[in-house]
């Protein structure tokens, strides 16, 4: 029997943060991390070990962090815990003895049962898998057309690098644009020209029906009738929770498969926490339970986990997820934090909205210039800003996190207006013109227009 008092089980980048922080703040308690996997992925990165990377070993996270931290890192599957006697089985057949446990068991790609022929050779999933991945990223090698399916971020991200090395690459999204979960049609489209202007073939408001092919795939019928020949079909449809081991342990799993956290990610038993893809979410402007599955927000929840295992304080509580994303195409960058307007108008929202349209560095004839855009959603009776949607260069994902601790810290049009600000010619917009200012001043003329 082994023993320690903080065991997480799961090594990506909610169980990691989970196990340093937990040695940070009690660093007289001892903290095993389990994983089954010899190496864990950076999860962000997964995509470019399809085209920008050499080798999926430069997508791996080093287990120097954890050694440093003085975790011990051990290599094996759980199968199952008891969260009564408070001991986990492992697939080595050792049996380890824990005070506090941590779940961060992460996320599975969604493969539909309804969907006819994902089963057939060479229809891939993207799981955060290094073993499956470096076969997946060898026999993509032998293939000239693909069909990635989904157009959220991993797929858009996906087509984008095989594009990179040379293949011919559908992408097959069933609502009326890409990336229409995160952004409004403005920045879709402006996502969608990116992609068809580098080669990207783009089939939207027309889902998959059934996946074609004798053994291995040959192509794909989508429900509009319209056929696609394919060499391989990358699934990126979705993930969903991994919480079979939770579940077997009789855990309170909620209506959307995730498990059943309170703000502190503690469980309905105080001894067990659950965070990351695997956890409950809760929105932080409409407080509903949410689907959001991101590295950022698992991360935050680990801090949360970590600081509360054996005492609880007011002020580290998880106010819930404000879906914050970012991506590239090429050189040009978007980002979201928070509701779009169509989400807004949807739960009920009554809103102002404004687009502003400027750019990221000052002056405009510097090199490597671009356009920056800015929309910014708020509610029209306080001002509170709700959520916001930029396109740009490379500094768009510090603007997009700008805008999240905007919205985290409830903050107004009127206090955005009278924020300061550091500005730079080769690092931002201009002062007199800034996107993201400027912006919440129409906002502001309208409500008192």
């Amino acid at each position: 029997m082994e023993k320690t008092d903080v065991l997480v089980i799961g090594g990506s980048a909610a169980g990691i943060v989970a196990a340093t922080t937990t040695k940070s703040f009690y660093a007289d308690k001892s903290v095993m991390l389990v994983r089954k996997e010899p190496q864990v992925l950076v999860p962000c990165g997964i995509p470019y070990m399809f085209g920008t990377l050499e080798s999926n070993e430069q997508n791996c996270v080093p287990d120097e962090g954890l050694a440093n931290a003085g975790v011990t890192l051990k290599i094996a599957e759980i199968t199952s815990f008891d969260p009564e006697n408070k001991t986990c089985k492992a697939s080595d057949g050792t049996e380890i003895e824990f005070e506090k446990l941590v779940l961060a068991t992460g996320s599975i790609p969604t493969k539909p049962a309804w969907l006819k022929g994902t089963d057939l050779k060479n229809v891939f999933t993207i799981p955060k898998d290094k073993i499956y991945l470096d076969t997946v990223r060898a026999d993509l090698d032998a293939f000239k057309k693909v069909v990635v399916i989904g157009g959220g971020f991993i797929g858009v991200e996906m087509a984008d690098e095989l594009k990179k090395i040379g293949k011919e690459v559908t992408l097959v999204e069933m609502m009326p644009h890409i990336l229409a979960m995160a952004f409004d049609e403005e920045l879709a489209l402006e996502a969608q020209g990116l992609l068809q202007s580098r080669g990207i073939k783009l089939k939207t408001g027309s889902g998959i029906k059934e996946i074609n092919g004798d053994g291995k795939v040959t192509g794909i019928t989508l429900n509009n009738g319209e056929t696609l020949e394919a060499d391989a079909v990358v699934l990126s449809i979705g993930y969903r929770p991994n919480t079979e081991l939770a579940k077997n342990a009789g855990l309170a799993i909620n209506k959307m498969g995730f498990i059943q956290v309170n703000e502190y990610m503690r469980t309905e038993n105080s001894d067990i926490f659950a965070v990351g893809d695997c956890a409950e979410k809760y929105s932080f402007i409409t407080r509903t339970v949410k689907p959001t599955m991101l590295a950022s927000t698992a991360c935050t929840e680990a801090r949360i986990a970590a600081m509360n295992l054996y005492s609880l304080s007011m002020i580290r509580l998880f106010g819930g997820t404000i879906s914050i994303f970012c991506t590239c195409i090429g050189d040009h960058a978007f980002g979201a934090a928070g509701v779009t307007e169509n989400l807004a108008k949807e739960r009920g929202f009554d809103i102002l909205t404004a687009t502003f349209e400027g750019i990221d560095k000052h002056p405009g004839t510097l090199p490597d210039t671009h356009k920056q855009i800015v929309k910014l959603i708020a509610s029209k009776e306080s001002g509170l800003i709700l959520g916001g949607e930029v396109m740009g260069g490379r500094s768009v994902g510090e603007l997009t996190n700008l805008i999240g601790f905007v919205i985290q810290n409830q903050m107004t049009v009127d206090a955005l207006l009278s924020s300061q600000i550091a500005t730079h010619p080769l690092l931002t917009g201009p002062p007199t013109a800034y996107a993201l200012i400027k912006a919440a001043e129409m906002i502001a003329k309208q409500q008192r227009a």
